[in-house]
Formats: structure tokens, C-alpha cells, sequence
């Protein structure tokens, strides 16, 4: 597997290039910004992009998908339907986290209102990238459409905002729920098994075995 890994917005929220080495075929997993960026990268790979794959809806994560569309249009768009209504406010997202309007242009949050959703996850599926299979998991709680790319023979999961290296995501934004993220994390993500390689939202990458013995909200778990 191909994986680009760019570091964007202030939030330093990481966006990715996800390819088949073998047929070319890629993804790009949540395009926070830097669209130009993204697409320099499929062109250094010689990459064809089949889909703008969004792990849910929250601005740092969809705030590119815009221009990426514009650049790529022949990408589908893919979102869980649950998150479908935080998509369309991507516009009003930064008041949810107090910005003022008056700063949203010099912070780079003038966001437009993103384009249609093409296509829709379903939880479970298998959605393949050229020889890459990912297995779709919901799993709500940061989000109420969250979701998990699973790649099973790579060992790889794509996990958003779900579980980050020492830490979970908030579940204080609209939608959020505690009680759902922990079963998402105890029933969906932990279960896949200690050697998978955890790809996050944010910060350094890790596994879930290194999260079951030092993360302070699974430690025990299994």
C-alpha cells in the first residue's frame, strides 16, 4: 500500500494518500486542505483518484474536499449518511468551537458549501482500491456517522478521530457521545487485534496493542 501522509490546517490534522501499488488506484482519506498538495502527490505516484473517503464530517477533515473535487471531479465524494447533516453546516462549523466570525477569514475558516455527497458508506462493506480491500466500520461517538477504514491483509486502520496515541476523540461537538465512542472503541476498533497499525486524525501513528497498555481509556481492555 501506498500511504501519503499530509499534516494540514491548524489543527495539524492529518489527510492521506491511500494507493494500490499494483493497479495505481488511490483514495485520499479526508482532505482537510492543501488540495494542490494532494494532488502533486497522486501525480508523483502516478495515482488515480477514485474517491474523496471521509471519516466524518467535522471541518479539519472536509475543508479541502471542495478544491480537491474541482481538481479531480472525477473522484465520488463518500460519507456515512449520519454525518450527512454536519457536512452541509461545514460553513457554520467554526462558530461550534467558539472562533469568532470576525477571524474566520485570517484563520483560513471562510469555508464554501462543500459539494454533494456521491456516494454513501455502508457498515461492513468491503470497499475495494484497486487490489486494497477496506472493510467499512461505523463507528459513532466523535461523530453520529464516524467511520473506520479497515485494510485486513495490510493490517492497517484508518481510524479519523476516533482513537489518537494516548487519547480519544471529544464527543463535546454536536453530535458527540461518550457512552457511543467507548463502545465504538470496545466493540468495533480494539477487536481488530493488538498488531494493527492505527493511522489517526491526528498526531504520531501507533497500534492498538501499544493503546491497550498505555492509552489511560483502554488500558486493560482485552
Amino acid at each position: 500500500m501506498i500511504i501519503e501522509q499530509f499534516t494540514v490546517t491548524a489543527f495539524e490534522q492529518q489527510a492521506r494518500v491511500l494507493g494500490c501499488a499494483e493497479t495505481r488506484r488511490a483514495i485520499c482519506v479526508d482532505p482537510g486542505d492543501d488540495a494542490e498538495r494532494i494532488v502533486a502527490a497522486l501525480e508523483r505516484h502516478g495515482l488515480e483518484l477514485q474517491a474523496i473517503a471521509l471519516t466524518h464530517a467535522h471541518m479539519d477533515h472536509v475543508g479541502g474536499v471542495a478544491a480537491l473535487k474541482r481538481l479531480r471531479p472525477g473522484a465520488e465524494i463518500i460519507l456515512h449518511p449520519a454525518d450527512a447533516p454536519i457536512y452541509v453546516r461545514l460553513p457554520e462549523q467554526p462558530a461550534w468551537i467558539g472562533v469568532p466570525r470576525a477571524q474566520w477569514a485570517a484563520l483560513g475558516l471562510n469555508y464554501e458549501v462543500p459539494p454533494p455527497i456521491e456516494r454513501y458508506w455502508v457498515d461492513g462493506e468491503t470497499y475495494a482500491v484497486g487490489r486494497l480491500n477496506f472493510t467499512v466500520l461505523h463507528c459513532p461517538g466523535h461523530t453520529p456517522g464516524h467511520v473506520v477504514l479497515f485494510e485486513p491483509n495490510e493490517r492497517k486502520a484508518f481510524v479519523g478521530d476516533c482513537l489518537f496515541a494516548g487519547s480519544i476523540g471529544r464527543t463535546d461537538l454536536p453530535g458527540g457521545s461518550t457512552e457511543e465512542l467507548m463502545d465504538s472503541l470496545l466493540k468495533k476498533i480494539v477487536p481488530l487485534g493488538d498488531d494493527v497499525a492505527v493511522y489517526a486524525g491526528h498526531g504520531p501513528d501507533t497500534t492498538i496493542g501499544r493503546e491497550r497498555l498505555t492509552n489511560p481509556f483502554l488500558v486493560g481492555v482485552g
